[in-house]
């Protein structure tokens, strides 16, 4: 496995990830923030908690950046499709899987089953995260695809190791 491009663009297509789910934030089609969301399970302080988030979020990316790279290293390849392909799996296991599991996990969001308390700060994302917007499913899928691009096109396998003939 190509370490060094694992980490190089595991944090770009990481960067580029978050940017865009901000920036649909900022521009109304989402409000779902996942460095403040991952951020707030480290520290009740909102404005540290955006940091850490981050920091959060980009340690997740790496971790997803060494899966791409098994999956890119298993079929010997690495394309801007096949990275999309992933993308796209990945981002169905963020919406079905993973945040829709975060209630149970996280100590300052609400549950489906017990509504808000003045002690839980965050509203859960539900299935699609449809709670956080009608658009953040789509904007979560745009989002991984374009992470999932960014690693097939620039990642370089390592060739196969052929074995010495004894």
């Amino acid at each position: 496995m190509n370490i060094r491009d694992v980490l190089l663009w595991g944090f770009t297509g990481t960067t580029v990830l978050t940017t865009i789910m901000r920036g649909a934030a900022a521009i109304g089609q989402t409000r779902i923030d996942l460095p403040l969301i991952l951020g707030l399970t480290l520290t009740p302080n909102r404005d540290r908690a955006k940091v850490y988030g981050f920091l959060f979020h980009l340690a997740n990316g790496w971790i997803f950046a060494l899966l791409y790279a098994a999956t890119f290293q298993y079929f010997r390849r690495a394309t801007w499709w096949l990275g999309m392909l992933v993308g796209a799996v990945h981002a169905l296991f963020v919406l079905i899987v993973g945040l829709p599991a975060l209630p149970g996990l996280h100590p300052r969001m609400a549950t489906d089953a017990r509504g808000p308390e003045p002690t839980l700060e965050l509203e859960p994302p539900g299935f699609l995260a449809i709670n956080y917007g009608r658009q953040t499913a789509v904007v979560t899928i745009l989002a991984h695809l374009t992470f999932g691009a960014i690693l097939g096109t620039f990642y370089r396998p390592k060739p196969a190791r052929r074995a010495v003939p004894r």
